[in-house]
């Protein structure tokens, strides 16, 4: 599975951006998907994922309300609609997916990655 994400940009405080990820290659089964992302001198961390099914959707505590991920299955595709970005939020964000259905995904070692979209949000 190879995953391709769009969207990055340099946007200012308080402003709205939509990432997106698309997943080819062995797409014949449905995926957990979600995004992580990593800031300069910091570890990678969870953003919010959605699991294969649809029923189980988990974000990150500074995140939730301000961001929202969705999917469109037939597509494959995932995104996440970043509203009232902070200057905390500037990272590289990763798309992810993995073969996961339930509650914990958060913890859910995905098994596939991309090549990560920067998102720069400056004051």
């Amino acid at each position: 599975v190879q995953l391709s994400e769009s969207g990055g940009a340099l946007v200012q405080v308080g402003d709205s951006r939509r990432l997106s990820c698309s997943a080819s290659g062995r797409t014949d089964k449905t995926y957990a998907m979600g995004w992580f992302r990593q800031a300069p001198g910091k570890e990678r961390e969870f953003v919010a994922a959605v699991d294969w099914s649809g029923q189980y959707i988990d974000y990150r505590p500074s995140v939730k309300g301000r961001f929202t991920i969705s999917r469109e299955t037939a597509k494959n595709t995932v995104y996440l609609q970043m509203d009232n970005l902070q200057p905390g939020d500037t990272a590289v964000y990763y798309c992810v997916a993995g073969d996961y259905g339930g509650r914990y995904l958060n913890t859910y070692p995905f098994d596939y990655w991309g090549q990560g979209t920067q998102v720069t949000v400056s004051s």
